[in-house]
């Protein structure tokens, strides 16, 4: 407001100024009314009077206005003043704290430092009285060396490799021991599981079936059929062996031929054509091939109500009519004479069994086992082992991979890798090495009896070898001195490996090996 002072004097002069001129410029006008002059000079003097009032009016407010707002600075001042002298305060009592703190961390470094290097003079020294103590130990443990040298009559070295070796003797005895205590528990344990898991298997298939050899023999009505078989010229003979794919035998046999062929299901064939054709009594090559056909349709349907059969009593759903046919092929197949079809539905019942007590998949172990040995029905016609034959046509007929697998592994064609192939192949051996379920030839006896005996024979140290037990034991005497305790039952696994891997056998062969020492003396 005091800035607006001037310009208030300087309006007030003006108008003053403006007055008095227009008072002067009327003058000379008006010199005939000197009452307006002084009228005019009269208002002129109140206007300036006025405006001097109202001109000191504006002053005064201005000066109040001014007075006011200055105490409103000064008021304002002090307040801020106040403000910063209460936060420098603050911030120098903060700072001063801070220097405190700092002084007493300085404080308790010099007094850390000051510990530790006490705590290092103390170690240095320490560490010189350990080395002097080691350097005397030191030289004490040489004299000692030395003398214990002198009175043992033997160096440090030599000590040593006496102590070596009676500690590894002590351990190797101690393995031993443990070893037989450990695998007798074990065996014991799963011998006793593995008897009742058999037993439950066995006596839930229980077959009263004994061993069958195909039959390959014609009978006839008389000895004057023979000729009519044959024919004119021989040509009945032909049509049939040619129709047939068999060879007849036509010999002194009274009332019988024999049909001679590797195919069972061929010489089946034959067998009822030639039965076919006895009793119509009507025997030409026209016929033949009339009869043969015949005889292959009932054959045919006859191995496929043989597959349903087996897969309704092995129950087992949804086989491919291929596999049913295959599985009615084994009708008429034999091993050692077992008949094939009859040992796949036994071992399927076995396999369901095992797979029930242990936990495993009962239809993939009973689905395996059935069709384990498919392969035979055609191992005729393919070249290769009949285990992976049979996985093949069961992989191309939509089994499932676990199923293909334990087909392939149940005579280790395959590694093992589930736990129905191991099913697979125990109810395969459970079956086929059962007493009387198989008949073999006193000659194939014979050899598996020298083969096993030539597998341990073949081992270093074995003296002599004995199979016993119709082939299911082979027992070894060993020299003494070539083989220990340990040797022993290392070689006892690794002929039973080997008998693994180069015999084929049913069931399985217990090898045992026979250690003897004997402390003889003479009194005189």
């Amino acid at each position: 407001m005091l800035e607006l002072l001037p310009w208030l004097l300087i309006i007030v002069v003006g108008v003053v100024a403006a007055i008095g001129g227009y008072a002067y410029g009327t003058q000379g006008a008006r010199k005939s009314s000197q009452a307006e002059v002084v009228r005019a000079r009269e208002l002129a003097d109140e206007r300036v009077k006025t405006a001097e009032e109202k001109a000191q009016v504006a002053l005064r407010e201005v000066e109040a206005r001014n007075k006011e707002m200055l105490l409103q600075a000064k008021d304002q001042s002090h307040q801020i003043r106040g403000e910063v002298e209460a936060e420098y305060r603050d911030r120098r009592t903060e700072v001063q704290r801070q220097e405190r703190r700092l002084q007493q961390k300085e404080e308790n470094l010099d007094r850390k430092l000051e510990a530790t290097e006490k705590r290092e003079r103390t170690l240095t020294l320490k560490e010189r009285e350990l080395e002097e103590a080691e350097a005397e130990i030191s030289n004490a443990r040489e004299e000692q060396r030395k003398e214990l040298e002198r009175i043992a009559g033997m160096t440090a070295e030599q000590a040593k490799d006496v102590l070596l070796q009676e500690i590894e003797e002590e351990v190797r005895l101690d393995a031993v021991r443990r070893y037989r205590e450990v695998e007798a528990e074990v065996k014991d344990d799963a011998d006793t599981r593995i008897r009742k898991v058999l037993s439950i298997a066995a006596s839930r298939a229980a077959s009263e079936y004994v061993p069958e050899i195909t039959v390959s023999i014609v009978p006839l009505p008389n000895d004057e059929m023979k000729g009519r078989i044959i024919g004119r010229e021989g040509r009945n003979i032909r049509a049939i062996e040619q129709a047939t794919g068999v060879d007849l035998i036509i010999d002194e046999t009274p009332e019988a031929i024999t049909l001679s062929a590797f195919d069972p299901v061929r010489r089946e064939v034959a067998r009822r054509a030639l039965l076919k054709l006895i009793a119509d009594g009507r025997i030409h090559p026209a016929r033949v091939e009339e009869v043969v056909a015949k005889a292959q349709a009932e054959v045919e349907n006859h191995m496929r109500e043989e597959g349903e059969k087996a897969a309704y009593l092995a129950n087992v759903q949804g086989l491919h009519p291929d596999l049913i046919k295959l599985l009615g092929r084994l009708s008429y197949r034999t091993s050692y004479g077992q008949n094939q079809l009859q040992h796949a539905v036994e071992a399927s019942h076995i396999a369901a069994a095992i797979a029930a007590e242990i936990g495993a998949d009962v239809n993939i172990a009973k689905t395996a086992t059935l069709l384990h040995d498919i392969g035979k029905a055609v191992d005729h016609e393919v070249e290769g082992p009949h285990a992976l034959i049979g996985a093949e046509i069961a992989k191309r007929l939509g089994r499932s991979p676990k199923i293909v697998h334990a087909i392939a592994a149940h005579h280790n064609e395959e590694e093992p890798e589930t736990v129905e192939a191991w099913i697979v192949q125990a109810a395969d051996a459970l079956s086929g090495g059962r007493p009387g379920a198989r008949r073999d030839s006193v000659e194939h006896y014979i050899k598996r009896l020298e083969a096993l005996e030539a597998v341990a024979n073949s081992f270093e140290g074995v003296e002599r070898s004995f199979a016993i037990q119709a082939g299911r034991e082979v027992r070894m005497l060993v020299k003494p001195d070539s083989v220990d305790d340990l040797g022993a039952m290392r070689l006892a696994r690794d002929v039973a490996k080997r008998i693994e891997e180069s015999l084929e056998y049913p069931g399985q062969i217990k090898v045992t090996v026979v250690r003897e020492t004997r402390a003889i003396e003479y009194a005189k």
